[in-house]
């Protein structure tokens, strides 16, 4: 079996800016293609996990995110680094386009988006991780069997600080950024 690094998008990986309607507004952080590589390195297939209901709610295309995630997986290519696959979903429960507008299986916390990465790569969860800025992707680790990275950019900082205490468990391990969260796991990985 596999070991994974699930991977947040919106404030783990690019700047938090509300919907990414635009590829202006798409800024990856400096240190991600390196986090990557460090992963990578680790033995970790490095998946991404992304709720995008933008799509459905018509503020911008699934053509666009597709070109998005083909620009970040072409950056991090770059620096010989590997992003194996994005997942993501399009949908929203509420609001939106008719064809994007269901209450799917594969909207954070939900299961969908781990359980097909899991029966595609043949993932062990137990020795996998999920890195994330919100706490739900906290949650969405937990429900799988994952251990648990926060980080404090994008949301991370805010929610941590002032909502951590309502929350009825915690994540294993807080670090700043993403590259803080690489070095963690390889740390981690060199004790084994």
């Amino acid at each position: 079996m596999k070991k994974a690094v699930f991977l947040d998008r919106d404030g783990t990986i690019n700047e938090e800016m509300g919907y990414i309607n635009h590829a202006s507004r798409f800024i990856i952080f400096d240190f991600v293609p390196e986090a990557i590589k460090i992963l990578n390195e680790c033995g970790f297939l490095v998946l991404i996990v992304t709720n995008q209901s933008g799509v459905a709610r018509g503020y911008f295309s699934e053509e666009l995110l597709i070109s998005l995630h083909n620009n970040l997986i072409a950056k991090v290519e770059k620096n010989q680094a590997k992003i194996e696959k994005i997942y993501y979903c399009p949908h929203h429960p509420n609001e939106g386009i008719k064809k994007y507008k269901l209450d799917c299986n594969c909207r954070k916390p939900k299961p969908g988006m781990i359980e097909m990465a899991r029966d595609e790569y043949n993932i062990d969860l137990g020795d996998s991780y999920i890195i994330g800025d919100r706490y739900k992707d906290v949650q969405f680790g937990q429900n799988m069997g994952l251990h648990t990275i926060m980080v404090l950019t994008g949301y991370g900082l805010g929610e941590y600080s002032y909502q951590n205490k309502d929350w009825p468990t915690q994540p294993e391990y807080i670090c700043n950024n993403l590259l803080d969260a690489a070095n963690l796991i390889k740390s981690i990985q060199s004790k084994y």
